[in-house]
């Protein structure tokens, strides 16, 4: 069984080199607390910019919870990150979805921020629920980056 990818976009005013770090330097900042799998809200919320890095977050205990971790890490231009929450949003070492965002300059200037998640037919407990699912979230979270980035310095 295959599930179509989740495919979604936004353009930002920004800069590709400032919308690739804005999204991964910045995530801790613009990702609403209270919406990542930890037990408490976040903190900050990391990924590690490197092939193999992290990508998790952590509470006002110091708690650190799991969410993945980098694929691919090529700035400006591409980010694959390893989305390893099953549908109960626990981090399981054995599931592998993918999410790819890329950055690429838009016409008349800014950045169109291009995500993807794919092989949703990994998720073991009704794939086509949870793919529904993370539809809605991302479409959410990128008009969250895009305002974010909208309003931060694009210098």
């Amino acid at each position: 069984m295959s599930i179509e990818p989740v495919r979604r976009s936004v353009r930002t005013k920004a800069a590709p080199a400032r919308a690739f770090e804005i999204f991964t330097g910045q995530i801790g900042l613009w990702w609403p607390r209270g919406r990542t799998a930890g037990g408490k809200p976040h903190v900050d919320l990391l990924i590690e910019p490197r092939v193999g890095g992290r990508w998790f977050e952590r509470d006002a205990d110091g708690v650190e919870t799991d969410t993945g971790k980098v694929l691919a890490w090529e700035p400006p231009r591409r980010l694959i990150l390893a989305w390893q929450l099953d549908a109960r949003k626990q981090y399981d070492p054995d599931l592998i979805t993918e999410v790819e965002i890329t950055f690429s300059p838009a016409d008349g200037g800014g950045t169109v921020v291009a995500l993807e998640h794919r092989n949703l037919e990994r998720f073991r407990t009704d794939p086509e629920t949870w793919a529904a699912a993370i539809h809605r979230g991302w479409t959410e979270m990128l008009e969250i980056f895009r305002s974010y980035a909208d309003h931060t310095d694009t210098t």
